[in-house]
């Protein structure tokens, strides 16, 4: 991923309603949710949450199905591994030791705080 993707990325989430649609649906898997559920979830009115959307499906973030009438978003999670990946790739130098803890969160069976 090159740097203008990963700063178009955290331009999109720097805003508090993207960063909340985004860690919804992180949270919701590769499955995604239906846009009224989402809208319904975090209180939100669908022309603006189609707004927001919009900016972090362009950003790369999010991708969208049709399912008969109803569209669904999901966070694109290989897009998220590659940011983390762009994020972590240089830590400290190559020493891995001291990138520990950011590593264990990445580790499966971590629960976060």
């Amino acid at each position: 991923m090159d740097q203008n993707r990963v700063i178009d990325c955290f331009a999109a989430l720097a805003q508090p309603s993207r960063m909340s649609v985004f860690r919804l649906l992180v949270r919701a898997g590769p499955e995604g949710m239906r846009v009224s559920d989402i809208a319904q979830k975090l209180d939100m009115v669908p022309s603006t949450l189609s707004g927001h959307l919009s900016i972090l499906k362009r950003s790369g973030l999010l991708q969208s199905t049709r399912k008969q009438r109803e569209i669904y978003y999901a966070a694109d999670l290989a897009t998220v591994n590659t940011l983390v990946r762009f994020l972590l790739e240089d830590c400290c130098d190559g020493r891995i030791e001291n990138c520990a803890e950011a590593l264990a969160l990445l580790s499966p069976g971590t629960e976060n705080a």
